[in-house]
Order: C-alpha cells, then structure tokens, then sequence
C-alpha cells in the first residue's frame, strides 16, 4: 500500500539527495473527495465588461457621417460665392470682406475695382477672393 521510500541522513559532506516524486493520492470510497478549485468566469472566453466592440463600431460611423455632411455643405457654399464672384458686373455694389462698401468699377481676370467715394472718385483695387457679398444690382439702385 504505501511505497518505501529510502530515508537518508544529512551529513556534512554530502549533498542533499532529490526528492521522490510524490505517488498520487487515491481516496477510499468513504473518504472525501478533493474538491477542485471553482474556474473563473471569465477564463471561458467571455469578454470582460467594459467598452464593447459595437460601441467603437458606431462612433466610427457617426463621424465619417459629421465628416461627410460638413464637406458637403462646404462646398456648396463654396459653390454659391463662386457663382456670385462669377456674376459681378459693373455697377453693382459689393461688400468686401473687411467691410468695405463699394460699387464696381471694373473686373479684370482676378481684380475688382470697386470705388468707395463718389464725391473725390476714389477707386480701390481688390483680388476678387476678398470680396464677400453683393448687396445691390446696379438695376435696384
């Protein structure tokens, strides 16, 4: 039943000797049984609570969407001053970007000139990019 296991003595000059492996232990059938250890929940392969995948899918979607929609709305207004810019004719009055107020005098291939004071006939040139909005046709005027 039990193996004998050979029982040395410590002596000084000898070096320990290895262990035995330890024979396994059977339980009679009246004896309790070892009981293993529980298994962790999450050792199943079960994600871990915290930010799930669907989540970050969907952010990801509602900013290529904001994207999307904000250059679409670039670039039709992008679109509009282009045509407006297009449309300019002398006579007309037009606001320029930094507020100046003037009506047009000439459009050349990228410079309005606009004059700004009807008394001295002071004339400004102007790149056609800076000039903001149309504020009357020469016809209302």
């Amino acid at each position: 039943m039990f193996d004998q296991v050979p029982l040395t003595l410590a002596q000084e000059d000898a070096a320990p000797a290895p262990a035995a492996p330890a024979a396994p232990q059977q339980n009679a059938p009246g004896e309790n049984a070892i009981i293993p250890p529980k298994s962790d929940p999450n050792a199943s392969g079960a994600q871990p609570p915290g930010f799930p995948m669907e989540m970050i899918f969907m952010f990801f979607l509602i900013i290529v969407a904001m994207m999307i929609f904000s250059n679409r709305s670039q670039k039709k207004e992008r679109k509009k001053r282009d045509q407006m810019i297009a449309s300019m004719k002398k006579g007309m009055k037009v606001q320029t970007v930094g507020g100046i107020i003037g009506s047009v005098v000439e459009v050349r291939d990228d410079v309005v000139i606009l004059k700004v004071d009807e008394n001295v006939n002071t004339r400004i040139k102007f790149t056609r990019s800076s000039i903001q909005s149309i504020t009357e046709d020469k016809d209302n005027g």
